[in-house]
């Protein structure tokens, strides 16, 4: 073999092998967005899934309330509204917004236990409550891990590779839960 054929063999070794690892690192890069972006939409799984559980509780909840503060209808009826504008919701924004306004409501009508001193004796009230409030907490747990897969999704989107990949494979950044500044004060319940 000729010197000049070798040559020729190891520079197309080298191309392969440059091929090899330029393709293993483009297919990493790849599956790494793509890894991000479904665990942000398995984590948002997450979140409306605790949520529809709030939900599940809230008639019965209300139902046992109502019989000791009947005069609380507006509440009631902007719980029922709020649950109904969530089914409703088309983006996880628009979720974000009706759950939101619920949280606040859901206070208030906790804090009517306070106002109703058979309503905190009440079996079933006592129940319903412990589940809400045990639901409250899946919820603040889901939304955490949820904000923190989007995250490390949108701070993987933001670096110099990672822009690349996400823009071959489809995947823009996603949308942090985010309490609306309103709702970050403790509800006040007068009557």
């Amino acid at each position: 073999m000729s010197k000049g054929v070798k040559i020729a063999l190891v520079v197309v070794g080298v191309l392969v092998l440059i091929a090899i690892m330029s393709f293993s690192w483009f297919r990493s890069g790849f599956d790494n967005v793509i890894k991000l972006d479904e665990n942000v939409t398995s984590q948002w799984a997450e979140v409306e899934n605790q949520l529809k559980r709030r939900y599940d509780l809230i008639p019965n909840l209300i139902e046992t309330v109502k019989g000791y503060a009947a005069h609380e209808k507006e509440l009631f009826e902007t719980i029922a509204k709020s649950r109904t504008q969530y089914f409703q919701a088309k983006t996880v924004q628009d979720k974000v917004k009706a759950s939101n306004q619920l949280e606040g409501m859901l206070s208030r009508l906790l804090l009517l236990r306070e106002a109703y001193p058979n309503l905190k004796a009440n079996q079933n009230f006592l129940k319903l409550q412990d589940s809400l409030e045990g639901t409250e907490n899946r919820i603040a747990v889901a939304r955490k891990r949820y904000n923190d897969s989007v995250q490390m999704l949108n701070t993987y989107i933001r670096t110099f590779f990672g822009r690349f990949f996400a823009g071959f494979a489809g995947v823009s950044s996603a949308e942090y839960y985010e309490l609306p500044e309103g709702e970050q004060a403790v509800p006040q319940v007068k009557f």
